[in-house]
C-alpha cells in the first residue's frame, strides 16, 4: 500500500470511529450561566425548548458569578415567578445544575442559600471545561 493511500484509509477509519462514537447516546450539553436573572430566565426557556424537541438530551447548567442568583433561594424572575420551581421540574426531567463554590466564597455566600436540586462545584469555569474536554459535551450560552 502507497504511504499516501495508507494515511488516507487511517484518517478515514479514525473519522469513522469518531463519527460513530459520537453517534450513539444522547446529546450532552452544558448550558453556561454567568449573567444573572434575565438570561436565567432565558437559559431556563431555551432549555425546556431542547427537552421539549430531544426528551433524551443529557442536559448540565453550570453557573458562576452572577449566574448563580437564580440558584439561589427565594430568588424571582422580572415578572416575580420564583425560579425554584422551574428548576425542580426540570432536575425532575433530568437536568443537573451545578454551582461554583469560588463565587458562593468570593460573594460570602452561605452554601445553604442554594437551591436543593443544585450541586456546589470548586469552580464553574473548570466544571465546563471538564465536560467539554472529557465528557464530550457541546457548549451553549443562553
Amino acid at each position: 500500500m502507497k504511504p499516501l493511500t495508507f494515511v488516507r484509509t487511517l484518517f478515514l477509519l479514525v473519522l469513522f470511529v469518531a463519527t460513530t462514537a459520537f453517534a450513539d447516546g444522547p446529546v450532552k450539553v452544558v448550558y453556561h450561566f454567568s449573567e444573572g436573572i434575565d438570561q436565567a430566565s432565558r437559559g431556563l426557556r431555551n432549555i425546556k425548548n431542547h427537552l421539549e424537541q430531544d426528551p433524551s438530551a443529557k442536559i448540565v447548567a453550570v453557573a458562576h458569578s452572577s449566574g448563580i442568583d437564580f440558584l439561589l433561594k427565594g430568588a424571582k424572575d422580572k415578572n416575580g415567578n420564583a425560579f425554584e420551581t422551574t428548576v425542580e421540574e426540570l432536575s425532575l426531567a433530568g437536568v443537573e445544575f451545578r454551582v461554583c463554590n469560588n463565587t458562593l466564597k468570593s460573594r460570602s455566600i452561605d452554601p445553604k442559600q442554594v437551591l436543593s436540586d443544585a450541586r456546589i462545584v470548586p469552580a464553574g469555569v473548570v466544571e465546563i471545561a471538564r465536560l467539554q474536554a472529557k465528557e464530550g459535551f457541546v457548549y451553549l450560552k443562553p
